[in-house]
């Protein structure tokens, strides 16, 4: 008898002309399945029309697809039921549900675009270099790289880069900052590069004798003298600005401000030195080495900077992999370690025989340095050198490198600091964003 619940359905007798049932066609009709022909039996039918296969190789390949399903008790449970024992199939839906998921993605983010979504500032690294006019500028020493950043009728600040970098690696995240942008609105910024640093620089030939610390300085009064700017503000960090140190020391009336990070203002010492000079011949012979760029991310970030920032590590590192050119790095570290002495110092007023002016920067200096900064007792040696009366020595905190780490805070001392000297007389404007308490302080 054919169960109701137990997976046949009830179906009439096939009888014969004679009224006698068969029982063979009563068998193969109670164990036909009860659901409709599945995709793939769908997907058959359509190939087999399509290869125009002949009507008995269809029907022979359903009847295949038809065979009875033999179920025994080990497969129902205690009221009767068949288990499902088959892998679960794709849910069934309504006619609604169906139409419903019609009109649908099927997956809502995979055609979902944020066209309307734009940055206001977007803090692109390479912006810089569309941004910026690049220029050679011819000197005793050579040409050097210059790039103009802004309108060249307003007043100008100059930058010059540390070891291993150039102006677009060393000030591309602190001036596409959203502060530094409303900050420049106001100044033009030549980003000045030493020379064989820039990206994509060809080797410097092997007779080529690279300038010295004095040199490198000198070659600014070129740069001053082709744009025609009599006097501009300094922005240096590291070698850069132990540079316009003493740009500034011998030519005090170019220069009217000075904003200088991890500035040296002594010679090198014995380690330093020795580790350098090992760099510069590695650099020569054998090119990148992982030895020296260890001690390249050690001279930027300090130690342990994988624990604060692993992505700006990974960028720096791969940048001193492939973006260096190895031989006219190696000019620059010997360069600068065989720096001499700024021969500044702290000389009180009155003294007899000697006068300030001639002794230390007179013109207003920023002195700024990271609490994790390898740099940070040379800094200090620098400030004690320093006119208290003209100079600030700032360490900002939980940071190595300032400009990449913590940029806002050294955009907003760098603001405070020219508008302290009358470069931005109101700049209200400028702290648009700010916090309440920051924000008062564009007022002083």
């Amino acid at each position: 008898m054919p169960q109701a619940e137990g997976g046949y359905i009830s179906l009439p007798n096939n009888a014969n002309s004679n009224g006698n049932g068969s029982g063979s066609a009563i068998y193969q009709s109670t164990t036909e399945p009860t659901a409709p022909p599945s995709v793939f039996e769908s997907v058959k039918r359509v190939i087999g029309q399509a290869m125009k296969s002949t009507p008995g190789d269809s029907e022979e390949l359903l009847r295949l697809e038809r065979q009875a399903v033999l179920v025994n008790g080990r497969d129902r449970d205690k009221t009767g039921k068949t288990l499902n024992t088959k892998m679960p199939s794709a849910p069934t839906h309504t006619a609604e549900e169906a139409h419903l998921l019609g009109t649908m993605p099927v997956d809502p983010m995979d055609d979902i675009e944020l066209r309307s979504v734009q940055l206001q500032f977007p803090n692109a690294r390479g912006s810089i270099v569309d941004a910026c006019e690049q220029r050679r500028v011819p000197t005793d020493k050579g040409d050097i790289h210059v790039a103009i950043q802004g309108d060249t009728s307003k007043p100008a600040i100059v930058t010059y880069h540390d070891l291993g970098l150039n102006y677009a690696t060393s000030f591309a995240g602190f001036f596409n900052f959203p502060l530094m942008r409303g900050l420049l609105e106001n100044f033009c910024v030549y980003h000045v590069t030493a020379p064989g640093q820039e990206d994509g620089a060809p080797t410097l030939p092997e007779d080529y004798v690279y300038p010295t610390m004095d040199e490198l300085a000198a070659q600014l009064l070129f740069v001053l003298s082709h744009f025609g700017l009599k006097s501009v503000i300094g922005f240096g960090v590291g070698a850069g600005a132990n540079i316009l140190a003493r740009f500034a020391h011998g030519h005090p009336d170019k220069v009217g401000a000075l904003c200088l990070i991890n500035c040296v203002s002594t010679q090198s010492g014995w380690i330093e030195w020795g580790y350098q000079s090992f760099n510069a011949r590695f650099l020569r012979t054998k090119g990148m080495t992982q030895g020296v760029i260890d001690y390249l991310m050690w001279h930027h970030f300090g130690r342990n900077p994988e624990e604060r920032n692993h992505d700006l590590v990974q960028m720096y590192r791969q940048h001193f992999e492939r973006g260096v050119n190895p031989t006219n790095l190696a000019m620059l570290i010997n360069a600068y370690i065989h720096r001499n002495d700024l021969h500044l110092a702290r000389t009180p007023p009155g003294t007899p025989g000697t006068e300030t002016a001639a002794t230390t920067l007179k013109m207003p200096v920023i002195n700024i340095t990271g609490s994790l900064s390898p740099h940070v007792d040379d800094t200090v040696t620098f400030n004690g050198r320093l006119d208290p009366t003209n100079s600030s020595w700032m360490k900002i905190s939980d940071c190595a490198m300032v400009l990449e780490e913590q940029p806002a805070k050294l955009a907003e001392a760098f603001r405070l600091f020219l508008q302290g000297e009358g470069y931005v007389k109101f700049s209200l404007h400028l702290s648009i964003g700010l916090h309440p308490n920051e924000r008062a302080l564009s007022w002083l």
